[in-house]
């Protein structure tokens, strides 16, 4: 409500939802590890299964390469 975003944004306190995707795991940084969520996007089709699925997601060119799968469903 606070930056008026026209997509349902989800929670996941207990973590279920990111152990069933696959997207928690132990990550690394300066030489530490430590578990937390691995940057991935999931392309949800219409009919509410997975589409398409990228993982250790980079910045560079990611959204216009979800924006074109997302017009071939």
């Amino acid at each position: 409500d606070k930056h008026k975003l026209s997509v349902p944004l989800m929670s996941d306190e207990t973590r279920g939802m990111l152990e069933a995707y696959g997207v928690w795991g132990e990550k690394s940084m300066y030489g530490r590890t430590f578990m937390g969520i691995v940057r991935t996007t999931v392309l949800i089709g219409p009919d509410g299964r997975i589409a398409r699925l990228w993982r250790n997601v980079k910045v560079d060119g990611h959204a216009d390469e979800v924006l074109a799968a997302a017009r071939t469903l």
